[in-house]
């Protein structure tokens, strides 16, 4: 019997450890296994490994290498961060601002402390996901001592405006840290330009070891250890260093940093690829998250009237390994937090899938991957009886030549309560500089839509109205006026 063939598409969720990270760890497990604090030359060795993987670290983040903090993973470094600096703040203030879709590992440590005494505003997002800096501002008081906004999402991969957010904080005195768990290593990382004080990296996401991470502290920074004991990490993490887990973080920092312009633009085609086949191929489904500010590794998608779960299992059957949401809270019943704080209904949140891609997938990964998904889906809802999406008619697609116009046109006609009908977009179908940008909605009358948006600046290409449910949408060039839309299954 043939061995199904199997992919992995959950690499936010954790990576393989790269064959060059274990190669370097191996001699630390065995014959260069010294304690960095003894004096001998093992123990030399050893600590002389964790000052060069601590530069390693550095180099990959733009910070000084004293500033990097070994921890046992990014919880341990959101914690260390958070609870840190409000025991080492609380005489100024018990003020903490966060958002609502923030990992566990920082909504639950913000939890921890409300419930001793500390207040914590969870800010709310847009429907892409995404934090208003305004809102950050709005926010502070005077007994405001943190702000903790992570980087990106770790579900639908928008990306925050953390500079705009750190530059806030950074003028009101207020220490800021960002949880870049899932950016380290995918985009560009630095901390001065980010303007964060405090930042958590964890390495199996990376293709690092696991049980290991770090927490960058800027230089100056009050906050107080949550362990205690010996004096290693400048007497911030006490224990013995876990030595072949910081050289492995290190050697996978390095590769990172090596690797990320070819990495990132890999993972960007891979993405685009498995969003236009599915969009091609699979109707009434939305794209969630922000379609321009987003990782390049995650594409999470809602399908309608079905559970994400069943699809998980029936891609797993077929070989491909995928997420319904972030791993940390899969077997969770309620909706995704995330998903919920952007607003999208619970009957689309539970029949959400999460891919994360990774370095070493391939065009041909994604084309399998879609070829089982369209039949899984279409299986799956000809056994459920409220798949029939008769309602989804009158709708109507409109056309632009930027993309920026489709960002803005959704937000408006979203705080009109226009819904959308299939998934929102811009999807651009191609790469040439003048391809169009489409968005779909459910609409009464195109002209009160058009109105409504030439009042507000915007350019529309042009407008299509379509009757009863369509299958995808493929657009060509700047000239090209009509769409071919393929036909209800």
């Amino acid at each position: 019997m043939a061995e199904t063939k199997r992919i992995y598409l959950d690499h936010a969720a954790t990576t393989p450890i790269h064959p060059d990270v274990l190669e370097v760890m191996l001699p630390y497990y065995q014959e260069s296994f010294g304690n960095p604090s003894s004096l001998h030359t093992l123990g030399r060795k050893a600590k002389k490994a964790i000052d060069e993987a601590r530069a390693r670290v550095a180099s990959l983040i733009g910070a000084d290498p004293s500033e990097i903090v070994f921890t046992s993973g990014g919880t341990e470094a959101d914690n260390l961060a958070i609870r840190g600096v409000a025991y080492a703040l609380e005489p100024k203030g018990r003020h903490i601002i966060t958002s609502a879709i923030e990992h566990h590992a920082v909504l639950n440590t913000c939890k921890y402390l409300e419930q001793r005494g500390f207040r914590v505003s969870y800010l709310p997002v847009d429907n892409y996901g995404l934090v208003d800096p305004d809102d950050v501002k709005k926010a502070i008081t005077p007994e405001t001592i943190l702000i903790t906004i992570m980087h990106a999402n770790n579900e639908v991969g928008t990306i925050e405006p953390i500079t705009e957010i750190g530059l806030i904080a950074k003028e009101k005195g207020i220490p800021f840290h960002s949880d870049a768990v899932q950016t380290v290593g995918k985009i560009p990382v630095d901390v001065d330009s980010l303007n964060v004080d405090l930042l958590s990296i964890s390495s199996h996401k990376i293709y690092g070891p696991k049980g290991i991470g770090t927490l960058y502290i800027r230089k100056g920074m009050d906050i107080v250890p949550l362990i205690y004991g010996g004096e290693h990490e400048r007497s911030l993490r006490a224990g013995t260093e876990n030595v072949p887990g910081i050289v492995g973080l290190g050697k996978a920092c390095e590769i990172a940093l090596r690797d990320l312009e070819v990495q990132r633009d890999h993972l960007n085609d891979l993405r685009d690829r498995l969003q236009t086949q599915i969009i091609e191929s699979i109707p009434h489904i939305h794209v969630n998250g922000h379609p321009l500010k987003r990782l390049p590794h995650i594409l999470n998608i809602s399908f309608e009237s079905i559970e994400g779960e069943a699809i998980i299992a029936n891609l797993d059957i077929k070989g491909v390994a995928a997420s319904a949401g972030a791993a940390c809270a899969s077997g969770d019943i309620e909706p995704s937090h995330v998903l919920s704080a952007m607003r999208v209904s619970p009957d689309m949140a539970i029949g959400t899938v999460r891919f994360s891609l990774g370095r070493e997938n391939a065009k041909e990964d994604i084309d399998y991957t879609t070829a089982i998904l369209e039949e899984g889906v279409r299986k799956l809802r000809s056994m459920c009886p409220l798949a029939d999406n008769t309602n989804l008619k009158r709708q109507c697609i409109i056309t632009f030549s930027d993309p920026q116009y489709a960002v803005l046109s959704e937000k408006a006609l979203d705080e009109k309560g226009l819904k959308f009908a299939l998934t929102s977009l811009p999807h651009q179908t191609d790469r040439s500089s003048n391809c169009n940008v489409a968005l779909l909605f459910m609409c009464e009358n195109e002209k009160e839509i058009v109105s409504l948006l030439e009042k507000q600046g915007i350019e529309i290409e042009d407008i299509h109205r379509l009757e009863g449910p369509i299958r995808a949408i493929r657009l060509g060039g700047l000239k090209q006026k009509e769409a071919e839309f393929w036909s209800q299954r």
